[in-house]
């Protein structure tokens, strides 16, 4: 297995630092607003990874923060009337409700900044002790020049940096680059007690300190998105390292940026769409199947018409298993020749496999869904030759075990037929659910008995202006919602 490792700009052997587990740890949101489509990708992408290392043995201990305090947190909350507190845990519950529909699982540690002051304040002090940090009226800050190695994740050159993104410029400061690790105090605003008198930690300070608590001094991975690269993870890297004086991270791995209209998607630049915006008009597993659909690494352009094309697939799996469950209820066809079984046979022994490559080779998880879709095709093809014998029923109950563990590492087409097509009836805003549809197929049946079968049509034009297409089967009508 090779992971891309940003330290090092190369793909490297994936080798944990304890033989059979891994600690991880991701950069988590700043609860002051909800979430976006950028921080939904960033979510999927190590949710997947997360859940891959585990499909591969490794026991995992995932770690997750909240930054549940900063300018943007007292803004919103001096803006809306409430406490940094509450405001906080409003939007981790948002957070939550979010993770929850696009298939996010907890993480095994989700620790909250504010409930960690003392280690971030011992960690300053001994920064302080050592020299790599100084006191500049009740303010803490990092000195860049002191780490001899900073730029070493970024790639920058000390010497040619300029101070950038969440790089305070300050006079007072020994070089425009040190970046604060605790403020003072200001009227107003929450504050914690400490050596250098009461104020708050900075932001770069937090994720070393739970880093620490929970995984160690170093571990394994750590994430989070390319826009954090610098000056957040170089500046984490910086401090933690000055420290304790061993490596901080052995992979860091950084997903791309969704952009709008070629623009990096982002609450700053306000050219973003929130989760529950597009929730509301499409289905939580197109989401997320659109975002699986790129390698973690490479940008994706976000386009409305994206998520549809994503939807029309998903429908090509679900019908796929309706397909699937009226063989096997119906058993009827005819003998295949034992050259169709072995082709398809050996289809299905490979499927694993391929997808086991795919992720190995950096999670690559677009080809691994394009593996899904063609192990798809080939299974319809099966199934178009009308096979029949124990040995195709067999083959296809294996078939659809090797779909259902791999889709279940990524956390796709984990629903019924039934239970996707009544989320487009809701999405889609139909003027009809699901007990009207089956109460309209079991009149239409009535009047096929009857061989009336100018109501049976009347009834299956109502229904399709309703957006609601029937099969009829054997020995049943099965129903889908038009996508």
């Amino acid at each position: 297995m090779k992971v891309y490792n940003t330290l090092t700009s190369e793909k490297e052997e994936f080798t944990p630092l304890r033989e059979g587990s891994v600690g991880m740890y991701v950069c988590g949101v700043t609860v002051y607003d909800l979430c976006h489509v950028g921080h939904a990708r960033s979510a999927i992408v190590f949710d997947v990874i997360r859940r891959y290392l585990v499909y591969k043995g490794y026991n995992v201990r995932f770690v997750k923060n909240f930054t549940d305090v900063d300018d943007k947190i007292i803004k919103r909350a001096n803006e809306e009337g409430i406490s940094c507190n509450e405001l906080a845990h409003k939007y981790i519950a948002a957070y939550y409700d979010d993770m929850d529909a696009i298939g996010v699982a907890r993480a095994d540690v989700e620790p909250l900044a504010t409930q960690h002051i003392q280690q971030m304040t011992e960690i300053i002090q001994g920064l302080i002790d050592n020299a790599h940090a100084y006191v500049l009226d009740g303010d803490v800050y990092f000195a860049v020049d002191t780490f001899e190695q900073y730029g070493k994740l970024s790639k920058r050159d000390l010497g040619g940096m300029e101070a950038g993104a969440r790089v305070a410029v300050d006079s007072r400061k020994r070089n425009p680059l040190d970046f604060v690790l605790w403020k003072g105090s200001k009227a107003g605003e929450p504050a914690w007690e400490s050596p250098w008198g009461a104020g708050r930690p900075g932001w770069h300070i937090e994720c070393s300190a739970m880093s620490r608590k929970y995984l160690g001094d170093t571990f394994d991975i750590h994430g989070g998105g390319a826009d954090l690269i610098f000056p957040h993870h170089e500046n984490e890297l910086s401090q933690s390292e000055a420290y304790t004086k061993k490596p901080f991270v052995k992979y860091w791995l950084h997903n791309g940026f969704i952009n709008l209209d070629k623009e990096k998607m982002s609450k700053s630049l306000g050219n973003f769409f929130t989760i529950k915006d597009i929730l509301r008009d499409f289905d939580p597993e197109a989401l997320r199947l659109f975002i699986l659909g790129t390698h973690y690494r490479s940008p994706i352009d976000f386009s409305q018409e994206q998520l549809r094309d994503a939807e029309t697939s998903i429908d090509r799996y679900y019908s796929t298993v309706i397909r699937v469950e009226t063989f096997l209820r119906d058993k009827r066809g005819k003998e295949v020749k034992p050259a169709q079984d072995e082709s398809f046979r050996s289809v299905v022994d490979a499927f694993r496999e391929r997808f086991v490559e795919a992720m190995d080779d950096d999670f690559n998880t677009a080809l691994a869904v394009g593996h899904i879709f063609e192990f798809l095709r080939q299974l319809n093809k099966y199934l178009d030759v009308r096979p029949y014998g124990e040995e195709t029923t067999r083959l296809i109950t294996s078939a659809m075990a090797a779909l259902s563990e791999v889709c279940g590492v990524l956390n796709i087409f984990g629903r019924t037929p039934q239970q996707w097509y009544q989320s487009l009836i809701i999405r889609r805003r139909l003027s009809i659910d699901e007990a009207e549809v089956n109460a309209m197929i079991d009149t239409r049946n009535q009047a096929r008995s009857l061989k009336d079968w100018k109501k049976a049509d009347e009834i299956r034009r109502a229904l399709q202006a309703k957006g609601i297409i029937l099969e009829d089967r054997v020995d049943a009508t099965v129903w889908k919602v038009k996508v």
